[in-house]
């Protein structure tokens, strides 16, 4: 059986290189989203790459300067985010036509050549080379684990642009005996709770937050608009509030894609086997959110359902009574013990953001509701960005080379 690892690894980009994958990203995107747009435009939606590679390949090779193995990348990100919205209708689940806008590149053996210090990417106009950045430790790291390993086979890999930074997620495997292969999944299956709200919009169990600033911005921004058009109360401005109706649609939509598309990336570059949220039922009295902020919640979960599907990842909902009150540490609930956005547990002290420990919790009670004993696989614990939380609040670190977010775990867990 085969043992799948992905190792994110930081590239050295130059100003003019750097130009060429933005252009090949947006090129990408672009051939994604037509072939998407195609496999919707018919009295049923196409999932067979066969058909949508016959449809579509010379057109999106006639108007990009893609690789011919970036165009195929691209039908089978629009065929299988098709494929998961299909599966979602069959459950009698309600799901859009797919729109990719996070930059991402998919990469194979035909397009990137894998050295030991840096790697070569095809573009839209030539090949690139960019050295990686490597931690100064050599041993006990995913890069020597698996990237340099002999044991491991380089796959492929996907290219990210996220906050300045360019992130090559390097795909690897091997061959490993059955019953390893079961212990193995069980030892590294986590689970990534997320916390929905609304001054942050998400918040993960890693310590990742998605700040709600934007959004808020826009929507206030849209209903200025509204009001001042329904002011007049003519035609001219009757329709266009229908136009800012619907332009506000679309940029929160680009802007949820792009939250659920890095969602989805957090709980693979972590490992995650299950994402978990919390029950959207009665969320607008829990949280004081708007109409507006309950509408892009459910969106973006399910955003997130069908996206995390492509990658074997499931999406759960959990009872989310006292996920705000209870103590992620020692488990002491109490009201007392959230003030806003701080946290202070008056039992143990343990101090940290609310919404971080709320999504702590998040993954703490779906890992009870799981763990019956039983086995089957099920998740054995809650990712951090320092290590894990098992279902009794147990804290295992991370080895030293684990990413220290803004609200890392105090090694005194």
């Amino acid at each position: 059986m085969e043992k799948r690892r992905t190792v994110p690894v930081k590239l050295d980009v130059d100003s003019d290189d750097a130009a060429l994958l933005e252009e090949t990203i947006d090129e990408f995107l672009w051939a994604a989203n037509y072939v998407t747009r195609h496999a919707f435009d018919g009295e049923y939606v196409t999932t067979s790459k066969t058909t949508l590679n016959d449809d579509t390949y010379d057109d999106v090779r006639a108007e990009t300067r893609l690789h011919s193995n970036h165009v195929q990348a691209a039908r089978n990100k629009a065929a299988d985010a098709c494929k998961s919205v299909v599966k979602k209708w069959k459950q009698g689940k309600k799901a859009s036509m797919p729109h990719f806008t996070s930059p991402h590149l998919v990469y194979d053996h035909r397009t990137a050549t894998f050295h030991d210090e840096y790697v070569s990417l095809a573009t839209v106009d030539g090949r690139i080379e960019a050295d990686y950045v490597l931690p100064d430790e050599k041993r006990n790291t995913p890069h020597a684990e698996y990237l340099f390993s002999d044991e491991y086979e380089t796959t492929g890999a996907e290219l990210h642009y996220s906050n300045g930074n360019w992130m090559l997620h390097i795909h690897t495997k091997t061959d490993v005996e059955p019953d390893t292969s079961a212990q193995d999944a069980t030892e590294n299956s986590t689970v990534l709770g997320v916390d929905l709200g609304v001054n942050n919009l998400a918040v993960a169990s890693t310590g990742t937050f998605w700040t709600g600033d934007e959004f808020d911005h826009w929507r206030r921004e849209y209903e200025k608009r509204r009001g001042d058009l329904q002011e007049h109360g003519t035609r001219w401005a009757h329709e266009n509030m229908q136009a800012v109706g619907r332009k506000e649609d679309g940029r929160f939509k680009i802007t949820l894609h792009r939250l659920s598309n890095e969602l989805v990336a957090e709980a693979r570059e972590n490992e995650c086997s299950v994402i978990a949220f919390e029950d959207l039922t009665d969320i607008r009295e829990r949280t004081g959110a708007s109409w507006g902020h309950k509408w892009a919640f459910r969106r973006l979960v399910e955003y997130v359902e069908y996206k995390a599907a492509e990658y074997g990842i499931d999406v759960e909902q959990v009872d989310p009574e006292n996920t705000s009150r209870r103590c992620s540490h020692c488990g002491f609930t109490h009201p007392d013990n959230r003030d806003g956005e701080a946290f202070e547990c008056l039992k143990c002290g343990y101090e940290n953001h609310a919404d971080y420990n709320a999504a702590k919790n998040i993954g703490l009670r779906y890992l009870r509701r799981n763990q019956t004993g039983s086995g089957g696989g099920a998740p054995v614990g809650v990712r951090l960005n320092s290590g894990t939380l098992n279902a009794n609040g147990g804290y295992s670190p991370a080895d030293e080379s684990a990413r220290a977010g803004v609200h890392a775990e105090s090694p005194r867990l």
